[in-house]
């Protein structure tokens, strides 16, 4: 199952819009680095578990 991690979900001073799709190991890496080089987090253990912890699962698109 793919996993979703949405910066709309969470309160920012930009209001970023980006969402990340893909395998759940994938989108923990991509959301920290994001996380770090957008939003000043530091990439951390912690980081990245709080962002497992957020994730949810991706509904299908249907044409």
């Amino acid at each position: 199952m793919r996993k979703v991690a949405d910066c709309r979900d969470f309160p920012s001073e930009t209001n970023c819009t980006l969402a990340i799709s893909g395998e759940e190991d994938e989108v923990v890496r991509a959301a920290a680095e994001h996380a770090a080089s957008v939003h000043g987090h530091t990439d951390s253990p912690e980081l990245r578990e709080q962002i497992r912890g957020t994730l949810k699962d991706e509904v299908p698109q249907h044409a």
